[in-house]
């Protein structure tokens, strides 16, 4: 089965985290929360360290609930090795989970700034996939300006790739062809 260029086929929790989440809309807020976080988490990380330790964030940060997540002490937190322990990253979980709350649907808020519906691509090659894009930009300077913080332009991109916001599937990848029509 071909699959975009960027999934090592040797990982089977890469292989399903692209099978079966990568550019599928998401609307569930804790999922979405979730995928924020872990995108922000990954900046100056490998998709893959951050991936392979999810089980633990969701542990950790009481299943992105942000209700529960505003109550953490970032102390307690940083000593906790099933997560990325840099400092500037936790509290900005939590810092993140007040804006969410403030923000009231994530949902709601994300999903207008495509109007609705996913932004379908089909890139010929993973070289067509750029890293930023004018709308990541908007989503990232309106995100700070909330007191969101791991949000810069290229986090927010691969964001929306992740919860469907943005497809990216390339025209090979079998998700591409499934959904084509």
């Amino acid at each position: 089965m071909q699959r975009c260029a960027w999934v090592p086929e040797a990982d089977p929790l890469y292989v399903a985290y692209h099978d079966e989440e990568w550019g599928v809309p998401e609307h569930d807020e804790r999922r979405l929360f979730e995928l924020l976080t872990l995108e922000g988490a990954q900046a100056g990380l490998s998709w893959s360290t951050i991936l392979h330790k999810r089980e633990g964030y969701r542990e950790v940060f009481c299943g992105f609930d942000p209700e529960r997540v505003v109550r953490l002490d970032a102390e307690q937190v940083l000593q906790d090795a099933r997560i990325v322990r840099n400092r500037l990253k936790v509290e900005s979980t939590i810092g993140n989970a007040r804006a969410v709350l403030e923000l009231g649907s994530l949902d709601t808020y994300l999903w207008e700034f495509v109007g609705g519906e996913p932004i379908v691509n089909r890139p010929r090659t993973l070289a067509d996939v750029p890293a930023e894009t004018p709308l990541s930009r908007e989503l990232s300077k309106d995100l700070k300006k909330r007191g969101f913080r791991f949000v810069g332009p290229t986090v927010c991109y691969s964001f929306m790739q992740a919860t469907g916001l943005v497809d990216d599937h390339t025209v090979d990848c079998f998700r591409a062809t499934a959904t084509r029509g």
